[in-house]
Formats: structure tokens, sequence, C-alpha cells
């Protein structure tokens, strides 16, 4: 269980972008924080597999 205190701005904000996704609230911050999750670990990943075998030739 994951439990979130904001305030009302930023309830009101979340709503309207959820509402534009056509997800309840609870599913738009779940959506969001998985997405961010995932950027996360695949720049960590492209950050080792650097360090590995070296800078990506451009």
């Amino acid at each position: 269980m994951l439990s979130l205190r904001i305030d009302g701005e930023l309830l009101d904000r979340v709503r309207r972008h959820a509402a534009r996704s056509g997800m309840s609230v609870q599913d738009y911050v779940v959506r969001t924080l998985v997405r961010d999750d995932f950027d996360e670990r695949l720049e960590t990943a492209v950050d080792r597999t650097d360090r590995f075998y070296g800078p990506r030739p451009t």
C-alpha cells in the first residue's frame, strides 16, 4: 500500500492529467512511478554498458 499526502492544487493537476489519459488518479500515479523507475533503470544500464565497452561511436 502506498499513501501520498499532496496539496489540493497538485491533486487538481494530477486529476486533470489523469482525466486526459482516461485513467483514475491512482492508475495515473502508479503508471508515472513505474515509467520513471524504468527510465532510471534504463539509464543506469546504458551507463554501465558504456563503462564496460567504452563510449558509443557517434
